[in-house]
């Protein structure tokens, strides 16, 4: 996918949120880095075009084409890029009973950066189409953390991980470079 066809970085709206632990679920308050949302990003997008765009950045790996689980997960080995190919869903950043929770309509184009630790979930699935792009930095491989207090050793390692050096879609110019 040509850079041309990204949203300008000059027009792009870029959330940001700071998630406060809850129970057993880090989110943010280890590596204080916060989940990034690249509002409509990809004009257009289809699982192709982005897998191709974040290849040739050389930044993550594209692994999977799904939906989103159902059920609050979080990963402890690696930070995640979610990219929305199809559809709109109401996801929840955070665990849900968490009252810093942050909960919000992904749609088609949208990415999603999400630190290792941020909790998430598919709260509800607005249109029936919603299919992500799921991908992991180079090397890395990821698990599957539930909140459970057996994972506490599991959650002590997410404070050697390494944040990016280089924004996965965007490249030495975007966001991720500047939390």
């Amino acid at each position: 996918m040509p850079s041309s066809s990204l949203t300008p970085l000059t027009s792009l709206r870029v959330s940001k949120y700071q998630i406060p632990k809850f129970n057993f679920y880090p989110n943010t308050s280890i590596q204080h880095r916060p989940l990034l949302i690249y509002h409509e990003c990809f004009p257009n997008p289809s699982p192709s075009a982005i897998e191709s765009h974040l290849l040739s950045r050389g930044v993550v790996v594209p692994q999977w084409r799904y939906s989103m689980y159902k059920i609050s997960h979080f990963h402890s080995t690696t930070h995640e890029v979610l990219c929305i190919v199809s559809g709109r869903a109401k996801l929840c950043f955070g665990g849900e009973e968490n009252p810093g929770r942050v909960d919000i309509v992904a749609g088609q184009g949208d990415v999603f950066i999400v630190p290792a630790g941020v909790a998430h979930r598919l709260l509800e699935e607005i249109e029936s189409n919603f299919l992500m792009v799921g991908s992991y930095p180079v090397g890395k491989d990821w698990d599957m953390c539930y909140g459970k207090a057996d994972e506490m050793d599991r959650i002590q390692t997410i404070k050697d991980l390494e944040w990016f050096n280089t924004d996965p879609i965007y490249g030495s110019e975007g966001p991720v470079l500047h939390v």
